[in-house]
């Protein structure tokens, strides 16, 4: 048997498996796929290195045929290994599945189909021969696909073909060459984690229907605030439908650190309220004053308004479109002179927490009252999580608890401590922390710090090689502190103009239309946008793990290919 680290499950070189070698290394995947997985590792050998890839490019009616037919058994063991024969999808329905009598061998079929699209889909996000996107407008998905709910149920071998055009027109958020978010990657181990926690489908507002993860969430978020700095990893905190939820939680607790009133008698009874953030922060911020009445006119980026109190300053680190750090020590000053709650929205520099080498960048962390920290960006965790630490312990508790009785009794047989629904504003609360509990467990620190030092050096790689390149402009002077490198590509016809208004006019449609063929060939992904007085420009980010030097040269030449006519 192949130990650790062996290289016996690998799919050969990143270049290619044309030579003997690697045809060798296929072979012997293939062997051991066949014997530990059965009909999964026979099908995903026949897609990688047989017929099966020929089906994929047939097509979407072709691609889209008939399921494949599993083989159903003749004996009474469950589950069995015996001989089988064919099962037809084409009469079954979803009733035909568990919990229907004896639908175990039907279910078991089905799955293990729907594992196959699965595990074709993930070989093929890390191929860059493939493409990232197939795109299509959306008129022309409409048209060539019936997407409409019906009063009838569809037969499980359409059920099937759902599952393949789905993730036929899919982005392939985990190929090398996707940068178009600051979410991108695909982690094998969250991958796992994320089919066990749909699985266990349970809530996580009581212990007693998730005991385990549960606790795991509570050593996880503690391991968090500790990598934060509070002492011992003191405080309290929760993980939340993503980072605008848990800022905007972060202003809530806030606001009723300051004025407790607030909770059951509103903003009436109390003064009007002041918020300071910089320019450059996210939208989430003026979100939740909207959304929490406190409006977004007390979020000026202007000298306040009289008589309003101020109650936050949200500090950024790592903002989100030039990868920039706040002076969190100077913030943090500031606000203990003036006892005004500091918040600091890490969503997206959190990860660099992990790196001993990138660490000092978010100095002064440790003074904040609170943290919004997303493991589902630079950390590359399967969306959606999104971690908010709070330094004081059972504030959560105390500003959104309403005791109800029907799911939080007094009266419980274990330590009520476990039940975390009643601090959060949902009473349903999907499982996020599993899927990083356990890539932590399988990279350990070193790991993750290992992931995050490689982005940042591809990105000052990037940054290196178009800074005095030739039809390359960068938006700001200085290495970037974060992976975001922003920049300009100038076609060779506005190269020599003069750097006035009409120039402007014409750079600020370039980017627009690189992204649109970029999109359309399905080569590369990458975000652009304006900024203030700026024009567009290319965003280039980077969290993806199997991005490679190979995939930054790539992205500057097909920049420079489907921008040099323009």
């Amino acid at each position: 048997m192949a130990t650790p680290g062996s290289g016996f499950w690998s799919f050969g070189s990143e270049e290619g498996s044309g030579d003997a070698e690697n045809h060798g290394t296929a072979k012997a995947w293939c062997q051991a796929a066949q014997k530990f997985t059965g009909g999964i590792g026979t099908k995903l050998c026949a897609l990688l290195y047989g017929d099966g890839e020929k089906s994929m490019e047939t097509g979407a009616k072709d691609d889209l045929g008939s399921a494949e037919k599993t083989p159903a058994c003749t004996c009474n063991n469950k589950p069995c290994s015996c001989q089988k024969a064919d099962i037809n999808y084409a009469f079954l329905h979803s009733t035909d599945l568990l919990p229907a009598c004896n639908g175990e061998i039907t279910t078991l079929s089905f799955l293990q189909d729907v594992m196959d699209i699965l595990l074709q889909y993930v070989v093929k996000s890390f191929d860059r021969s493939t493409k990232v996107i197939d795109f299509h407008y959306p008129n022309e998905l409409l048209q060539e696909y019936n997407w409409e709910l019906a009063d009838q149920p569809q037969t499980l071998e359409e059920i099937l073909l759902n599952c393949r055009t789905t993730l036929k027109y899919a982005i392939k958020t985990g190929h090398p060459r996707y940068f178009n978010q600051l979410s991108t990657g695909l982690d094998m181990v969250g991958l796992a984690a994320d089919w066990l926690t749909s699985t266990a489908n349970t809530n996580m507002f009581t212990y007693e229907i998730a005991p385990v993860f549960v606790l795991l969430e509570y050593v996880t978020l503690r391991k968090m605030r500790e990598m934060i700095g509070w002492p011992g990893g003191c405080g309290d905190g929760i993980f939340s439908p993503g980072g605008a939820i848990s800022n905007m939680y972060a202003m809530l607790i806030a606001r009723f650190k300051m004025f407790p009133e607030v909770k059951e008698k509103g903003m009436a009874a109390i003064p009007r309220l002041l918020a300071f953030t910089s320019e450059h922060s996210h939208f989430s911020v003026k979100k939740g004053a909207a959304a929490l009445g406190i409006g977004t006119d007390s979020i000026p980026y202007t000298p306040p308004y009289n008589g309003f109190v101020p109650f936050l300053v949200s500090a950024t680190a790592g903002t989100t479109v030039y990868g920039a750090f706040d002076p969190l020590l100077a913030i943090a000053d500031i606000c203990k002179k003036y006892k005004i709650w500091m918040h600091v929205d890490a969503a997206w520099g959190g990860g660099l927490l992990m790196s001993r080498k990138h660490k000092w960048k978010l100095n002064g962390v440790e003074r904040a009252n609170s943290v919004t920290w997303n493991p589902h960006k630079m950390m590359g965790v399967p969306l959606q999580c999104s971690a908010l630490l709070v330094r004081e312990e059972g504030l959560m508790q105390s500003c959104n608890q309403m005791h109800a009785s029907y799911l939080f009794q007094q009266d419980k047989h274990y330590d009520l401590s476990y039940d975390t629904g009643d601090k959060a504003l949902q009473c349903g609360r999907h499982v996020d922390v599993f899927k990083l509990w356990l890539m932590w467990r399988a990279k350990g620190t070193t790991g993750f710090e290992a992931q995050i030092d490689k982005c940042l050096e591809l990105a000052e790689y990037l940054y290196n090689k178009i800074k005095n390149r030739e039809g390359y402009e960068m938006v700001f002077d200085g290495k970037p502190q974060h992976t975001n490198v922003c920049f300009w590509y100038v076609p060779p016809s506005l190269r020599n103009m003069e750097d006035n208004e009409e120039r402007m006019n014409r750079l600020l449609k370039v980017a627009p239309v690189i992204k649109a063929r970029m999109m359309e060939y399905g080569t590369t992904m990458v975000s652009y946008q304006p900024l203030g007085d700026k024009v567009n420009f290319f965003r280039m980010v980077i969290s993806n793990p199997a991005a490679s030097h190979q995939d930054i040269d790539f992205l500057i030449e097909e920049i420079e290919r489907l921008g040099q006519d323009l």
